[in-house]
């Protein structure tokens, strides 16, 4: 069994404060990963590593055999790269200006900043194809958020972060963006390829909302779902970029033992029905230990304990970091 993610060596500091330290982690293709521990112990800086949201201070993760997440390497150089294909064309234009020609050295100027504006505009963005093409030369900055989305992973969060006046229908589209092939000019134009794009997409956004539990609640405002549908539509969104890896940030929080049980039972279906791997952050030990092929644990951002939900059951590390006593 390959893996999708491979982490090693994580260290993450907040000036003197030791987060994550040291931690190695893998997670196999296929399975249900759960990451747990007391509160503080690191799990959601861990968490957030993994997901781009922070570098970390050591160590580095491989996503899909591809190293994403480690500390940056010859990133001053990033600049020159920028500047170099404007100021070889500034260049020319002198050069060509020196025989007169006002028409030609015009020209130039226009390329020169046009091509000036489309480095600094690739910079920012960061497309994947732009960072491969600066490890040629040495360069390495982490992925971003966005960058991970693209490469394939989703999440929910800790706390719901909808867009609570946009409809349930409209939440899900969003997470559909990374994965549109249409651009502001088929938008603009009303393309063939917008509309028909555009029909897919709420055709696939219907089928998520089915497969989450809210069919027909696609015109619902988001904020006016009950609180469990909010949280099934969190996930919906997560999956409508098409990840490999679905990062769930404590799923079942707030939610009475039906919600959780449904709830449960559905992380189980996206694995059987859409061959999903999947992370999870979660405090109710029934569902971990129900659900999960393997448990972590973290405590004051070490790794204490890992296997099987019975062998992590009974490790006696894991008692004493959730009790506060060694066991007698």
């Amino acid at each position: 069994m390959t893996d999708v993610l491979n982490a090693t060596k994580i260290t993450k500091r907040f000036g003197g404060l030791v987060a994550v330290h040291d931690v190695d982690f893998t997670i196999p293709e296929g399975s249900i990963v759960s990451l747990i521990g007391p509160n503080g112990a690191g799990k959601t800086t861990f968490f957030n590593i993994i997901a781009g949201i922070y570098d970390p201070t050591a160590g580095s993760i491989d996503f899909h055999g591809e190293n994403m997440i480690a500390r940056a390497r010859r990133a001053w150089l990033e600049p020159f790269l920028w500047l170099t294909p404007p100021a070889i064309l500034l260049l020319i234009t002198l050069a060509i200006s020196t025989s007169g020609n006002q028409v030609l050295t015009g020209l130039g100027i226009v390329f020169t900043i046009l091509t000036l504006l489309g480095s600094m505009v690739t910079g920012v963005s960061r497309p994947l194809a732009y960072q491969r093409a600066i490890r040629r030369f040495g360069i390495f900055r982490s992925a971003r958020p966005n960058d991970m989305v693209v490469a394939g992973l989703g999440r929910t969060f800790q706390n719901i972060r909808l867009f609570a006046n946009m409809t349930a229908m409209d939440n899900v589209l969003v997470g559909m963006h990374s994965r549109l092939k249409t651009t502001w000019i088929d938008a603009l134009l009303s393309t063939p390829r917008d509309r028909r794009e555009e029909k897919t997409s709420r055709v696939r956004a219907n089928e998520l909302l089915t497969l989450v539990g809210l069919k027909g609640r696609g015109d619902v405002v988001a904020k006016n779902l009950p609180y469990g549908d909010q949280r099934r539509l969190e996930i919906a969104r997560a999956l409508a970029s098409d990840p490999k890896l679905l990062l769930l940030d404590e799923p079942t929080a707030g939610m009475n033992p039906n919600e959780t049980a449904n709830l449960t039972r559905l992380i189980g279906r996206l694995r059987s029905e859409l061959g999903l791997t999947v992370l999870l952050i979660e405090h109710d030990m029934r569902v971990v230990m129900g659900i999960s092929d393997r448990v972590t644990v973290l405590d004051h951002g070490e790794r204490i304990a890992e296997g099987t939900p019975d062998e992590v059951r009974r490790d006696p590390k894991v008692i004493e970091a959730y009790l506060g006593t060694p066991p007698a």
